[in-house]
């Protein structure tokens, strides 16, 4: 789960970290309200997305005045930003973030993130901050200094002095950094972070270090222990479906295909996807009902791969182990009726109770293409939809 800037800000600022004020505003009016309760005399007005990229979508603007507030706060708010995060579709800027300004003599970049490879927890830091660390990487690895924190030694003073001095830090802001990057840590593992990026990291024309940018992300197995990080998710900035799914207990992604699958297991799934791929067709999402899946869950599945305009046919790839084929297949039926589904639809049922629910299938009346195994129920979809087309 990913939060917004402010919010990041806020929430980091509990551990200690340095950031400058600022107030989140979800008007024009708001913003020129909180511009007045910072008192400037300059300004930062920022669009909150859940993506990166905002400056050079012209989603950051310094401003000097309250009517230059006015003005940068109505040309974002409400406007639709494309960077490189948010795809071609973009995403539509529903609050803003109005903070004081700084006088920046430096931009460096700061990260905590999981390095599943080596199951420990990386800080990465550069002295090109404001850029993309992507392109760094690609161009100037060099100037990267990455370190892992062994979980049983944990985060030690030579593993700050290391960071220090990869950013080209000395005396006092050296010190600061240090002590920002144990704040970063402890928030990291307190919160079950995924990710921490501060970019830029900026030293002040008073050497000083202030976090000018944060970006967040969590652990969503976690959540259920972050009753507070809960409260501050948008659902606004996830994808409609996706959010829908989850409130059903669905695990949903929606990809760019035009065959929806329906499938138990996450591993299975994957695999439905790759041999639709095979097959020469493609998968229009992911989707896991889960080893209990009703006859509720189910329909809400299908609702949900419906509602996505692409889809041109259904695959139910079901394997019977604590759930029993005759339920998946009693729910199948009652949902396709309910739904009058239109495009083809394939099912194909493996493991516990498995005759008798081909047996409800056949016996349902609707116009269901039963399949044999899963090579054969790739086939018969990808046919279907050809056929239908």
């Amino acid at each position: 789960m990913n939060i917004h800037e402010h919010q990041a800000k806020a929430l980091l600022r509990e551990f200690g970290a340095p950031t400058l004020q600022g107030r989140a505003a979800f008007s024009v009016e708001e913003a020129v309200k909180a511009a007045e309760e910072l008192g400037g005399p300059v300004w930062v007005v920022k669009a909150q997305i859940h993506a990166g990229g905002r400056g050079k979508a012209g989603g950051v603007k310094v401003v000097k005045s309250l009517d230059e507030v006015r003005a940068a706060a109505g040309e974002i708010f409400g406007k639709t930003l494309v960077t490189h995060q948010t795809g071609p579709a973009g995403k539509e800027v529903r609050r803003l973030f109005v903070e004081d300004g700084c006088a920046i003599k430096d931009e460096l970049y700061l990260s905590l993130l999981v390095d599943r490879g080596a199951s420990q927890v990386a800080i990465m830091a550069s002295t090109e901050g404001g850029m993309d660390i992507e392109e760094v990487a690609e161009k100037t690895p060099e100037k990267i200094t990455t370190i892992r924190i062994d979980p049983a030694m944990g985060l030690m003073p030579f593993h700050q002095r290391q960071l220090a001095f990869g950013l080209g830090l000395k005396g006092g802001a050296a010190k600061q950094c240090m002590k920002l990057v144990a704040a970063l840590y402890r928030a990291f593992l307190e919160r079950d972070a995924s990710l921490i990026e501060i970019n830029p990291l900026v030293v002040t024309q008073d050497d000083d270090i202030v976090v000018l940018d944060a970006k967040m992300s969590f652990d969503g197995n976690a959540l259920f222990r972050h009753a507070d990080v809960m409260a501050l998710r948008d659902i606004s900035e996830e994808d409609a479906m996706e959010a829908e799914a989850a409130e059903h207990e669905l695990n949903y992604i929606r990809l760019d295909g035009n065959i929806g699958c329906m499938v138990n297991g996450a591993g299975l799934a994957m695999a439905t996807m790759d041999i639709i791929k095979l097959k020469g067709g493609a998968p229009a999402n992911f989707l896991d009902v889960g080893g209990g899946a009703t006859q509720e869950r189910v329909t809400e599945a299908f609702k949900i791969i419906l509602s996505d305009e692409n889809v041109e046919g259904i695959l139910v790839n079901i394997f019977g182990g604590i759930m029993r084929c005759d339920v998946i297949a009693e729910g199948v039926v009652a949902a396709a009726k309910e739904m009058d589904i239109k495009v083809p639809l394939v099912v194909r049922l493996e493991g516990t109770n498995v005759e008798k629910g081909k047996e409800i299938l056949s016996q349902s009346g609707l116009a269901i293409i039963a399949a044999d195994d899963l090579n054969d129920a790739a086939v018969k979809v990808v046919a279907a939809v050809e056929e239908a087309r």
